[in-house]
């Protein structure tokens, strides 16, 4: 191990977007701020990176955008939804001035946000693993880790922050790796790479959804388009291995507006998946350290909420924590885990109702008669189109969806449709109201616990 052990006021196990993002908010304020990542920069990683307007005005709050934008992905001001011949298009509302939409993949928008913190002032080493953690008193001081050329390095500080991921070391070493809520997904993830010669549809963020099976269509960066597919778990097995590539295809044409979306367009890379999904809440702060990003909260990809909440949470995190690491007396270790605490809280208040519709949609059931009719009211509405899409914007909360007045109103309409009988309106709206009845009680024990 290498004799000198440097001190720093913060340490970061992950550079990538919770871990930039904290690096970024402590070291603009003039703190010294440790970030390692195994990676070197560029580099990609399993991601289906559409960013919000409510993301690109994080990615503004950083100063990083930009950086982003020169990229050259495609703004989307417009989103675009259908439920079988049903579909709505509005757009969105704008947060911090910031109206539009963007996809851009990792490999650029990772950099660009490392960049940013190094900018700041932060210290980046890449090509570093974290391999263990450093106690003192029963409280995290400090990381172990090893650099690319193999050797082992110890440093210390008095919070080490585990910006690792859904497989955080950091969550493991602390003993938080089980949830204290989890929920597995109904779907499985499946995307690649499209060229993207139709200039007219790049400014639209697309998905649609025919029976159980989901598509989204994001136009992005370097003249591509990025199409995803969310099928539900039990047909998993048609994607294994080789058969990948052609359930994938299969899964667009049972898809047809998706289909005629990539008319002209041609698949330029392989199908990656992602599969065994959950859902879950970490504790996420304790004596010395805390896991924002997925390393403590992660969703489901079908809301595409894990960017936003990485960079707000994350940035917050470095503001929660700036005012006790700059004091002038030292470091109160109270006030630390005081500072860690309430940023950790506050994140599970802000995200609950977001992760419990995100589990909702990622059930992978067929749609039901009353989804039929908000997408009806949508479709003639632009006002309660423009609802919809806010929720995935993160303006309004998803029970603005559906409120009292308009599930009655959903329930009459849905029993006058000559194609629906009255018992499947009474077994949906049976199915509804357990349902949020269940999540105002699994919501409540979560918030209320010690």
């Amino acid at each position: 191990m290498d004799s000198a052990v440097e001190q720093f006021d913060a340490v970061v196990v992950g550079a990538r977007i919770a871990g930039s993002a904290t690096a970024t908010a402590r070291a603009e304020r003039g703190l010294r701020v440790l970030a390692i990542d195994s990676a070197r920069f560029p580099s990609d990683t399993l991601s289906t990176h559409l960013l919000w307007p409510t993301t690109m005005a994080e990615i503004a709050a950083l100063g990083a955008l930009p950086a982003v934008t020169a990229i050259g992905a495609p703004r989307m001001p417009l989103a675009q939804a259908s439920l079988g011949d049903l579909g709505w298009q509005t757009p969105y509302s704008p947060v911090s001035g910031i109206d539009y939409a963007m996809c851009v993949r990792r490999t650029h928008l990772d950099r660009a946000l490392v960049d940013t913190a190094r900018a700041a002032g932060a210290e980046i080493r890449e090509r570093c693993s974290a391999t263990d953690l450093v106690w003192d008193g029963g409280r995290v001081a400090g990381l172990v880790y090893t650099d690319d050329d193999g050797a082992v390095h110890e440093v210390r500080a008095p919070v080490v922050i585990g910006a690792d991921g859904r497989k955080s070391l950091v969550a493991t070493l602390v003993g938080a790796a089980r949830p204290t809520l989890v929920a597995p997904s109904g779907r499985a993830c499946y995307y690649a790479y499209w060229s993207d010669d139709r200039d007219d549809l790049r400014h639209i963020a697309s998905q649609w959804r025919v029976d159980r099976l989901l598509g989204t269509a994001f136009p992005c960066d370097g003249g591509d388009l990025l199409c995803l597919l969310q099928p539900p778990i039990d047909l998993i097995p048609e994607f294994r291995g080789r058969r990948a590539h052609d359930a994938y295809l299969r899964g667009i044409e049972a898809l047809p507006g998706l289909a005629r979306r990539l008319q002209g367009c041609e698949l330029r890379s392989s199908v990656r998946s992602c599969v065994g999904i959950e859902s879950y809440f970490r504790r996420s702060s304790g004596p010395g350290w805390a896991l924002p990003g997925d390393a403590g909260h992660f969703k489901d990809p079908v809301t595409a909420q894990g960017i936003r909440d990485g960079l707000h949470y994350g940035r917050l995190l470095g503001e929660y924590l700036a005012p006790v690491l700059a004091g002038r007396d030292g470091v109160d270790p109270a006030a630390l885990d005081r500072a860690t605490r309430m940023w950790s809280r506050r994140r599970e208040r802000e995200c609950i109702d977001v992760y419990q519709w995100t589990n909702f949609l990622a059930s992978g059931l067929p749609p039901s008669p009353l989804e039929y009719e908000l997408y009806r009211q949508a479709g003639a509405d632009i006002g309660y189109a423009s609802i919809l899409a806010d929720i995935y914007n993160r303006v309004r909360r998803p029970a603005e969806m559906m409120p009292v007045t308009a599930l009655a109103g959903s329930v009459a309409r849905a029993l006058r449709r000559p194609d629906v009988t009255p018992g499947e309106v009474g077994t949906d709206l049976r199915f509804q109201q357990r349902r949020m009845l269940g999540d105002w009680r699994e919501k409540r024990r979560f918030l209320s616990r010690g």
